[in-house]
């Protein structure tokens, strides 16, 4: 993983959030994907999930602690956005994280939404 993040939006109906994403291979794969609009479904009402027909490079370990406002990859076709924190066993890919997660957690709710994905450099 490098020091270099990269810009996206993530937005939910009207509500635009910022997020960045650690420049590596997963992040590139997904990268490539973009814009991209898709259904994500609620599961354990801390966080939402999406997954993808094909298969994305990943390189997972056992975080220990999700912070609310995370993105990662599951398995290799999995993508999971955390709105809530807290302990886990399982192994996942960081991609990056939601800068205002609190807000984020607010939109989000415990219902499946809808969150479109894009370059932050498009939306200017």
């Amino acid at each position: 993983m490098t020091d270099q993040l990269i810009d996206v939006t993530l937005t939910i109906g009207e509500q635009v959030f910022s997020a960045k994403l650690y420049d590596h291979q997963t992040t590139r794969a997904f990268i490539e994907k973009l814009p991209l609009s898709m259904n994500m479904n609620d599961h354990n009402r801390n966080e939402k999930f999406y997954n993808f027909s094909d298969v994305l490079p990943e390189d997972s370990e056992r975080p220990g602690e999700i912070r609310a406002g995370d993105i990662m990859l599951y398995g290799n076709n999995c993508l999971v956005l955390f709105y809530e924190s807290f302990s886990s066993t399982y192994r996942y890919t960081r991609m990056g994280y939601i800068e205002d997660a609190a807000r984020f957690a607010q939109a989000a709710g415990a219902e499946d939404v809808t969150v479109a994905f894009d370059l932050e450099e498009n939306r200017k």
